[in-house]
């Protein structure tokens, strides 16, 4: 339950714009792995990005859908929405978030998927 609490009030540091959340939930030497490529080497580079990411956008919305836990690992299930560069978009995701034994995180890998889905062959849903 810490881990998934932990979690949450990361996501929340972000539509909040509070960086002082960063150093109780990253450890020192955490890696931070964006869905699209760009990785952060330690709490300095992450408190970096996490500055100059919201001097041009803001978090709308980060919605966790589940958590799947095994061990000191956790998947978190997402929807994201912001606006950046006064452009508003969003979209599916998925956290591989590890933990060291004080809790705090080592290693975080984003995964994004669109959220607008087609269906090729119909929507059998209906």
């Amino acid at each position: 339950m810490h881990k998934e609490s932990t979690v949450r009030r990361y996501f929340q540091a972000w539509i909040d714009k509070d960086s002082s959340v960063l150093a109780d939930v990253f450890s020192d030497e955490a890696v931070y792995t964006e869905s699209y490529g760009p990785q952060y080497h330690g709490l300095k580079q992450i408190s970096q990005w996490f500055a100059d990411w919201n001097k041009r956008g803001t978090v709308l919305e980060w919605t966790i859908k589940q958590f799947i836990s095994q061990g000191e690992t956790v998947a978190a299930e997402w929807f994201f929405r912001c606006e950046y560069d006064s452009v508003t978009s969003g979209f599916d995701g998925v956290s591989v978030i590890e933990f060291d034994d004080e809790g705090k995180i080592v290693n975080l890998r984003e995964f994004q998927s669109k959220a607008e889905h087609c269906f090729p062959y119909g929507d059998v849903s209906r």
